[in-house]
């Protein structure tokens, strides 16, 4: 399974619906409440704003930076490999497990070296190459204090692209403000995340201003609805409160399902919205999971891991309990 939220594949092999799925592989804010905007005339006649005024006006005041250090994308995977477009040096370094499009956004006549975050996370990189660091990380859910390895980075001079796709479900720190203080910083983030519209293509670069003139931004490769939706979505502070005040309470319901469930030898400690787990059995708790209709992210794609890994995102109560009830019925 290269990414989640297949359901389409699942629900097809499971004869059923795909809203028949319950969906942990996905790690899609599970808060989303309907939403009041809807398509006019406007919006699907008249070209929009291609510089996106308002929705950078938005996001500069949520994420504290200027709007002259923003560049947009239709999602952040398209910001990543643009980036990786006009990057000029010959080595990659990339701190796995990561989001597996890391690797394929590198050009083929760049140097791709994996460093084992779970074990040689200080390794030094050589100078002048390019970092690539997932903040908090995926699939395990780490938030690491980056002192030491952003000095370790600065003193090789390298180009750092640090992701933080992840960020706002726990308010957790950001490396943002040094964007202002280190010219060869990149801040990857999705906004698909935290605010439930994997629907919504957009995704950001945040750079100082010289870097972001010369990023090739394609001109309208927003809609002007998903631009709409997350201008409105950025500003809604009930929003981001509900949220963090639903995702503390469902994720301390998963741990613990998690944890009685016996099924699982390890279970990581996570700053994110979902648990990576490990266990022997994994192939066989996927298999039964998925007669339930509950779909779960494999995780031996992953560098460094195996099929032995599983993820489990963060879900709604309902969710909760329809994956309680289906570990009581696991008869091995």
């Amino acid at each position: 399974m290269k990414h989640g939220a297949n359901i389409y594949k699942y629900a097809k092999k499971s004869s059923c619906k795909t809203d028949e799925i319950i969906d942990f592989s996905s790690n899609i804010n599970s808060y989303h409440p309907k939403i009041k905007l809807t398509p006019t005339n406007n919006m699907l006649v008249k070209y929009a704003d291609n510089n996106y005024t308002n929705l950078k006006k938005a996001i500069s005041t949520k994420y504290q930076i200027k709007k002259s250090q923003i560049a947009l994308y239709n999602g952040a995977t398209s910001a990543i490999f643009e980036l990786f477009r006009t990057l000029k040096e010959k080595r990659v370094y990339l701190y796995a497990p990561l989001y597996g499009e890391y690797e394929k956004a590198v050009p083929k006549d760049k140097k791709i070296i994996k460093i084992n975050r779970f074990k040689d996370i200080h390794v030094e990189p050589k100078k002048n190459s390019i970092v690539v660091f997932v903040n908090p990380s995926t699939p395990d859910g780490s938030h690491y204090n980056l002192d030491r390895l952003f000095a370790i980075w600065k003193k090789q001079n390298c180009t750092i692209i640090l992701d933080e796709s992840f960020i706002e479900f726990q308010k957790l720190k950001s490396l943002r403000n040094q964007i202002n203080h280190y010219k060869r910083l990149y801040i990857i983030q999705s906004f698909t995340k935290f605010y439930s519209c994997g629907g919504v293509r957009i995704g950001a670069i945040f750079s100082n201003k010289c870097n972001i003139k010369e990023l090739k931004t394609p001109m309208w490769n927003l809609s002007s609805f998903d631009v709409e939706f997350l201008t409105e979505r950025l500003q809604n502070r009930a929003f981001d409160k509900k949220s963090r005040k639903l995702h503390v309470k469902n994720k301390k319901e998963l741990l613990k399902i998690l944890e009685n469930s016996k099924l699982f030898s390890k279970i990581y400690k996570s700053n994110s919205n979902f648990f990576l787990v490990k266990s022997k059995k994994s192939d066989k708790i996927f298999k039964h999971l998925l007669k339930h209709k509950i779909l779960v992210r494999i995780c031996g794609s992953f560098d460094f891991l195996s099929n032995d890994y599983l993820r489990f995102a963060v879900k709604d109560s309902h969710s909760n309990k329809l994956l309680l009830t289906a570990f009581k019925d696991i008869k091995y």
